[in-house]
């Protein structure tokens, strides 16, 4: 009997022993898993949650400010139990974050994870009102630089000779398959957007959700970067339905003289039927249930622009002003800053974007005339009859002279941009912190450079994102991609994180798959062919496999998909290769696409790192009841490894599995569905070299709603026929 009372002793004393604390249990973020509404108005009251092993701490607080909380535990399951509290929301945002309790510890949690030395700079925020378009949270994106996408309609080509710009006259490229030159911008190959509208399909059938267009407006280049004029899309690109004058002979430059060009770009009834094709396109593209995005630059415009106009393309037009470069009485003489004011007519002493006299930088601060018309253009465009779904902002932070400024030019935008039309996007270029320009009252989110780009190149490649820098310390530096990610990802509240536009490379950078054969370089120094030597595919299928797990919007630049290379620009800008694209690789990239898009843990779950080792990472997408585990082998070798798949939320009690529904590897990739065991949380995998695996539990799988919808399609056939 007394045996019988010890053991009974023993085992109450076990019964009430706490586990020893696990800090990796511990979790909270701003999805809508742990806060609830994610984007709350004022006057809402939200639940505010947090994670920790069951029965693991004394107790949980939330802290904000001089807000001192204990929370309560609302529920348990799978091993875990969730601490809630309901906090009011005010007119002002709330910044906070957790205490957790157990024994003699204290630790703090928030944006950086688990700490022992508090750091309120990374608390959690709620920024009442801020909300960013649904449609754009994990939305796949799809970059289009038009000139080099496809040629619609060769009447409206750029001639040679048309005109004359950066020291060359435009030339007309025949070979649609030449490579770029190293100066290339007066080099057209004939994209436009009739071309775009050829290849909705294509790109519907890609899974294409949104369409981001770099410049479109009149301007001399083929990039566009140097508008000419905001108010029209360039007749090269639209309808050129009056086509009357001279080319310019080789050895003239004076752009006066250039008859076809001024008719071109000056005539409104070419201007106003470039206008209707674009209003068409997004007609075209919003019936398929896509979005479009225009690139607004609005920090400089062009030496062609009619408010400057240095190359007298409007001076003697009809129906236009004279430009600030013409006359010191013109209606746009604040639109620039003038060094000399002595010298009209033609002066050209005026401030340039870095100095190029090219780019006429904008001066928003001694003009409010000029604020008032872009503003006016910012909600024209996204208004009827055009109707787009927002803005992409080239180099945004450069808008004006002062930050100052610029803070409170982007709120004036943002207020016009939304009153107009209150779900269009506005997505800003920046470097850097991005905090002080994402607090609901500027920019929505940026091309997420810092927490994407830039860690999955170094991660992955080594390679900075120019291919200008190789670092083999960064080269498959697990802990270095986790720290910048979370460190770059915690200036990102919530509605940013989730639309941030997550790109491998665009028109600024050197293509991925380039990146792959780790080798610095540009066009002008190792020249064009060394862009794809020693290219790897299956690297480029890894950081694919991340691009489309990864919390925000993975964005393809056109030509990806088709295993298109290139330095940086202009090399980036080679043209689509239709008829000649990899057909494998695009195959890829739609199933991964697919993956995304069917599976709403990978646009709005949680995001934790699960394991980092040399040049290995795993990390979890995860929600209430669905859970995907990413596994990248970067390695060029096998590897066993273990992950944590119980910090997802999947019990460590009770077995089960998961199913991988993508692998891809250094010789090929499937989408065929296998079972792989997790045992008491973990999960085992023998990866091979280059191989990127994606493995969910809880999902409604793509391939299993196929497999029912055709064996309902099959019953009823069996009914019918009976």
């Amino acid at each position: 009997m007394e045996d019988l009372n010890n053991v009974l002793r023993v085992q109450e004393y076990i019964n009430k022993m706490r586990p020893v604390f696990n800090k990796r249990a511990l979790y909270s973020d701003e999805t809508a898993q742990y806060r609830t509404p994610m984007e709350p108005e004022a006057g809402d009251v939200v639940t505010v949650r947090f994670r920790t092993m069951k029965n693991n701490v004394d107790a949980v607080y939330f802290i904000s400010g001089a807000i001192r909380k204990e929370m309560k535990v609302a529920e348990s399951r799978e091993g875990f139990d969730y601490y809630a509290i309901e906090i009011p929301v005010g007119n002002d945002p709330i910044h906070y974050y957790f205490e957790i309790q157990a024994g003699k510890i204290v630790c703090y949690y928030n944006e950086l994870g688990v700490t022992r030395q508090l750091q309120e700079q990374y608390s959690f925020g709620i920024v009442p009102g801020f909300h960013t378009p649904d449609w754009a949270k994990g939305a796949v994106m799809y970059q289009i630089f038009v000139d080099r996408f496809y040629n619609g309609d060769s009447s409206n080509d750029v001639l040679t000779n048309e005109y004359f710009y950066i020291s060359s006259h435009s030339r007309r490229i025949e070979d649609w398959s030449k490579i770029p030159d190293n100066m290339d911008v007066n080099n057209f190959y004939g994209g436009d957007l009739q071309g775009v509208m050829d290849k909705l399909d294509y790109l519907q059938d890609l899974g294409v959700e949104v369409i981001y267009l770099n410049p479109i407006f009149v301007s001399p280049s083929n990039h566009k970067y140097d508008i000419q004029d905001y108010d029209y899309v360039d007749p090269h690109f639209g309808k050129i339905v009056h086509d009357e004058g001279n080319l310019l002979a080789d050895w003239d430059k004076d752009n006066t003289h250039a008859k076809r060009y001024i008719d071109r770009v000056t005539n409104k009834e070419n201007l106003e039927a470039s206008n209707q094709l674009f209003i068409e396109l997004v007609e075209e593209i919003h019936k398929r249930g896509m979005k479009v995005i225009l690139d607004g630059v609005f920090n400089h415009c062009g030496s062609f622009n009619k408010w400057l106009d240095r190359e007298r393309i409007y001076e003697n037009q009809p129906g236009y002003e004279k430009g600030a470069f013409i006359s010191s009485d013109s209606p746009y003489h604040h639109f620039f800053k003038f060094h000399n004011e002595h010298c009209w007519p033609y002066n050209e002493f005026y401030d340039g974007w870095w100095g190029h006299n090219t780019l006429p930088k904008l001066n928003f601060e001694d003009s409010e005339e000029l604020q008032k018309d872009i503003l006016r253009i910012a909600k024209k465009w996204v208004s009827a009859p055009f109707n787009v779904d927002g803005w992409r902002l080239d180099v945004a932070a450069d808008l004006g002279y002062s930050a100052e400024y610029n803070h409170e030019f982007w709120r004036k935008f943002r207020k016009v941009v939304k009153e107009a039309n209150p779900e269009a996007i506005i997505i800003a270029e920046h470097y850097g912190d991005v905090s002080p320009w994402l607090q609901g009252d500027q920019w929505d989110t940026v091309m997420n450079y810092d927490a994407f780009m830039e860690p999955v190149s170094w991660f992955l490649t080594g390679l900075e994102k120019h291919s200008d820098q190789y670092r083999q310390e960064l080269k498959g530096n697990a802990e270095s991609f986790r720290d910048s990610m979370r460190y770059n990802g915690s200036r990102f509240y919530a509605p940013s994180l989730l639309t941030a536009m997550n790109e491998l490379d665009n028109h600024d950078h050197s293509r991925f798959l380039t990146r792959t054969n780790s080798r610095v370089g540009r066009i002008n120094t190792v020249g064009a062919r060394a862009a794809e030597e020693g290219i790897n595919k299956a690297i480029l299928r890894e950081a694919v496999a991340i691009q489309m797990t990864w919390p925000g919007a993975p964005t393809v630049y056109y030509g990806d998909e088709a295993g298109v290379c290139g330095f940086t620009d202009p090399d980036n800008r080679r043209t689509y290769p239709w008829g000649h694209e990899d057909q494998y690789l695009l195959q890829f990239y739609r199933d991964a696409i697919r993956m995304h898009r069917e599976l709403p843990v990978l646009k709005y779950g949680s995001l934790k790192m699960l394991k980092e080792d040399y040049n290995l990472i795993s990390f979890g997408r995860f929600n209430e009841n669905e859970q995907v585990v990413v596994v990248i082998n970067n390695n060029n070798e096998n590897k066993k490894v273990e992950i944590p798949v119980w910090e997802t939320g999947i019990s460590r009690t009770i077995d089960t599995t998961m199913t991988r529904i993508l692998d891809s590897n250094a010789i090929a990739y499937d989408m065929e569905q296998k079972e792989y065991q997790v045992v008491a949380g973990y999960l085992e995998l023998e990866m091979s070299p280059l191989e990127a695996i994606v493995l969910c539990r809880g999902c409604e799988l793509p391939q299993k709603k196929e497999e029912e919808a055709a064996e309902k399609e099959g019953d009823a056939s069996t009914v019918s026929n009976n």
